[in-house]
């Protein structure tokens, strides 16, 4: 009990300063002056959004900031349970405690008001709850940031803080993230990337090289035993220029990996037509994905279309000659057949005995 304790304070004291950028004490008698500049006088800011999806029900949230490791600190997501976005001067309990309220059936706006009500320190919160059902709540303390914004719709709430005053109509961010996210196609985590584009686009003199950290998760509709049961998406960009240009491409790889696991289902009850045109939407998701290319020609032989398999052997095998290494080894984790016979034809690829073009 005492080592939590002690934890949660390391990392209360640490999001003392996230998405703040002067050092400032919080006293009773005046809130600090918050200027949006951090230390090398570049303006920044830190944009959010929890959403429930009104198709699939997938509950998520996603962010984007100049803050390191911000997915690990803002964002929470349970399935069948709702979400969280904790930012401003944070307190990370808001995620695991809000998760818990709602889990007992609070909806989003009785789970945020009983965390409000017993936190000392509620002026300097940005909240942002759903529910599984898309009721939502927010909370902007009056002591947050010298620029705040928050809007909201069915099953959504976006918020942003830190923009520096004078800059921009600090309600246009808010508001170019609801309409992106009320009109983008796509699935949830796309959506939600389109609602952080957005109110990043709309605060234009944010350079694009301190948006440095970005996170979305999604989870599932129904409930799980097991908190890992029911994510579906859990991406993070730590620290790394164009940090949502980068987790546009994680969600895309994320998609393609999802999609190899269905063109597999389909081999493995003969249905090869199917299973490559599952494999050909996923490999467009993700062009250079070698490790894709690989497995789906392991899939392929493994399931008796050698000859099929050997192009994207072949492929693999140009692009990173090491694969040669772990063929000979599948057999040993039942991956491929025991067959020597096998082995040396698909080891045959690289050693250009076998010429064959992918039809």
């Amino acid at each position: 009990m005492r080592a939590a304790m002690k934890l949660r304070s390391a990392l209360c004291w640490a999001a003392i300063f996230f998405g703040y950028f002067t050092l400032h004490a919080v006293t009773a008698e005046e809130p600090p002056e918050m200027s949006g500049v951090d230390a090398q006088g570049q303006t920044v800011a830190t944009y959010s959004i929890v959403a429930v999806d009104e198709h699939t029900g997938e509950i998520g949230a996603a962010v984007l900031s100049h803050w390191f490791s911000v997915g690990s600190l803002v964002t929470w997501a349970e399935a069948g349970v709702g979400a969280v976005a904790t930012q401003g001067f944070i307190d990370p309990g808001y995620g695991p405690e809000g998760l818990e309220a709602l889990r007992k059936g609070a909806s989003a706006e009785k789970a945020m008001r009983r965390l409000l009500k017993k936190d000392e320190q509620s002026s300097i919160r940005q909240l942002a709850f759903v529910d599984a059902d898309g009721g939502i709540a927010s909370h902007t303390g009056n002591r947050t940031m010298a620029r705040t914004c928050e809007g909201e719709g069915w099953g959504f709430v976006v918020q942003a803080n830190g923009v520096e005053p004078g800059v921009l109509d600090e309600v246009g961010v808010c508001a170019a993230m609801e309409a992106y996210f009320g009109h983008a196609e796509g699935d949830l985590a796309t959506r939600m990337i389109a609602a952080l584009e957005a109110g990043a686009a709309e605060n234009d003199e944010v350079d694009a090289t301190q948006r440095r950290s970005a996170a979305v998760i999604v989870v599932g509709k129904e409930r799980r035993d097991e908190l890992w049961q029911g994510r579906l998406i859990d991406l993070r960009v730590e620290d790394r220029v164009n940090a949502l240009g980068e987790l546009r491409r994680l969600v895309a790889t994320n998609k393609a990996l999802n999609l190899m696991r269905e063109s597999d289902a389909y081999l493995a009850v003969g249905e090869l037509e199917k299973a490559k045109a599952v494999f050909e939407e996923a490999l467009g998701l993700a062009p250079d994905g070698i490790e894709i290319i690989f497995w789906r020609a392991v899939s392929l032989a493994a399931t008796g279309h050698v000859d099929e398999s050997l192009p994207y052997f072949e492929e693999a095998f140009a692009a990173a000659p090491e694969w040669r290494r772990t063929v000979e080894r599948l057999p040993e984790s039942i991956l491929l057949p025991n067959d020597p016979v096998l082995i040396r034809k698909i080891l045959a690829v690289s050693a250009g005995d076998a010429k064959t073009k992918k039809k």
